[in-house]
């Protein structure tokens, strides 16, 4: 039985294999069989693809005909020309999808790096990490599209978009239905379905027949245009100027912050001279100026006998010298150079006695031209009174000598702090002057040796180097002295030593010719004795 069982199965194998291997494998479900695929009914019959391929075919044939035959005139390449449905076979291919990156797996590579590393004591390059994307905290999904080749196809419906549009020729386009072509095929040429990047623009006369279109058109678009009118009126506004040149300024030049505060600086300074030449000499040099002010000097008007014009103009010209010097105790008071403290001298003075003498007695401000007219009238009073003292100008000596005279008879009275006549004072009176006016010159020699001191001081810093330089120079200016007098005496004495020389030549030669004579007397003399003695050998000779 076992031997009949393992034919059964053998043929079984042979007849039936995959019912076999399940059986064998023991699987015993059941296998249900396919069933047949149900399509639709074609939309377009064999006989119609049929027509369509001859109507290929037919004008394949008949443009390679007039190809062939040399035709090339504008009417056969416009019925004749290449109707392919695409131009570009690029665009049905399904282009690769981008290649995704998983985030999740690069940050833990990122994470598992920088917890491998080494100590940063060895040195050498950064662990090289994955570029992090910070956009959010969920790692982002990418969608995988897969491109439209319609929006490639010629037969797509014509975007909105296009119409205006300047096409690669220079041309304008014609306006683009709105509607999906049917089965007619593409005829660029014959403008039936026109659309941007379909005409054949390789063709030179279809060129000039779109240029023709597009210059007419714009022609009647010009025509349409309203006639010009030369009638305008131009009106600017009243600070319209002002407005201009304050922008022209702003936008060509902007002042820095420095300039302007030189400028302002500037401006100030200026004002302020021009305020300080309005005030009085005396205030203008600084000089010292009365704390209190005397009106005793004025006269009474009412006397007996009456004054005269003289005595009238010059009780007016004290009466305007108190009056300035109210005003400058009120609005200029004196502070001596030095007052250690800074205050100022009379400032105890109660400043509304001056207020109201100033208001009996206004102080009245001159203009310019009023100083210079008046300074005018001093001047020619000068010259009179020159030429009337029959006098120039003074010389500083006679001046000096005039103002010591005038110092001289008066005295400062420190006790009293006041001035007074030298011959009213008595002795006590003139000790004290005399002591302090000797503590005044104490105190302006100290404060004279202090300043020396202070611009010697800047001065040493200053010009240091230079000094340095000076002894420098100095001494390599004694030292080529000292050669050049050395050199002066080598000079001398080799002259003197030339003019002995001289002088001792002619002697020597004297010397020198008598010494030659006699040595060669001498010489002269010893040959006849040699000779002399030959001649007795020769004779002894021939004697033995």
């Amino acid at each position: 039985e076992k031997k009949k069982r393992g034919q059964h199965l053998k043929r079984k194998k042979e007849s039936d294999l995959p019912s076999a291997i399940l059986q064998t494998s023991g699987v015993s479900e059941f296998t249900k069989k396919r069933s047949k695929l149900v399509l639709p009914a074609p939309q377009i019959s064999d006989a119609e693809l049929q027509e369509v391929v001859k109507v290929g075919q037919a004008s394949e044939i008949a443009r390679q005909t007039a190809e062939e035959s040399g035709i090339t005139n504008s009417a056969s390449s416009t019925l004749l020309s290449e109707y392919n449905v695409t131009n570009n076979s690029i665009a049905l291919r399904t282009p690769r999808t981008p290649a995704s990156q998983d985030r999740i797996l690069q940050e833990a590579q990122n994470l598992m790096a920088l917890t491998n590393v080494d100590t940063p004591l060895k040195g050498g390059l950064n662990t090289p990490l994955h570029e992090s994307d910070f956009s959010g905290v969920t790692p982002q999904r990418q969608v995988v599209q897969t491109p439209n080749t319609v929006l490639s196809t010629p037969f797509r419906t014509p975007s909105h978009g296009s119409e205006g549009l300047t096409p690669r020729s220079g041309t304008t386009p014609k306006p683009v239905i709105n509607s999906t072509p049917g089965r007619t095929p593409l005829r660029d040429k014959l403008n039936i379905n026109p659309e941007d990047g379909m005409a054949d623009y390789s063709d030179p006369s279809y060129v000039k027949q779109m240029e023709r279109e597009s210059r007419e058109h714009l022609r009647l678009g010009l025509l349409g245009l309203p006639a010009p009118k030369n009638d305008f009126e131009i009106v600017l506004p009243e600070n319209a100027e002002k407005e201009l040149e304050d922008r022209e300024i702003d936008d060509t030049y902007i002042e820095d912050a420095a300039d302007v505060d030189a400028r302002k600086q500037a401006i100030r300074e200026a004002e302020r001279v021009k305020e300080m030449k309005r005030m009085h000499r005396a205030v203008q040099k600084d000089l010292p100026r009365p704390s209190e002010v005397n009106e005793t000097i004025l006269r009474p008007l009412n006397v007996e006998p009456p004054l005269t014009d003289l005595q009238k103009s010059e009780e007016l010209i004290k009466k305007e010298m108190i009056t300035m010097l109210h005003y400058d105790l009120l609005h200029h008071p004196y502070e001596p150079s030095g007052n250690k403290k800074g205050k100022t001298v009379g400032f105890g003075t109660n400043n509304s006695e001056h207020i109201a003498y100033l208001e009996h007695n206004p102080y009245e401000k001159f203009s310019k031209e009023e100083l210079k007219k008046a300074q005018d009238v001093l001047v020619q009073e000068m010259e009179v009174v020159k030429q009337g003292m029959s006098h120039g100008e003074l010389s500083s000596e006679a001046y000096n000598q005039v103002w010591e005279e005038c110092y001289s008879q008066v005295l400062y009275l420190p006790g009293q702090s006041r001035y007074t006549r030298a011959n009213l004072a008595s002795k006590k009176d003139r000790i004290e002057s005399l002591e302090k006016r000797l503590e005044i010159n104490r105190g302006h020699m100290t404060t004279e040796a202090k300043r020396a001191a202070k611009m010697e001081k800047k001065m040493k810093i200053l010009l240091g180097g230079y000094q340095s330089r000076a002894m420098g120079l100095m001494k390599q200016l004694n030292d080529l002295w000292d050669q050049i007098e050395q050199a002066y005496l080598e000079l001398r004495t080799f002259e003197e030593l030339k003019k002995h020389e001289d002088s001792a030549i002619p002697r020597r030669l004297e010397c020198l010719k008598e010494d030659v004579q006699r040595q060669q007397e001498r010489e002269k003399e010893l040959q006849h004795r040699y000779a002399d003695l030959l001649l007795e050998k020769e004779t002894l000779k021939s004697k033995f």
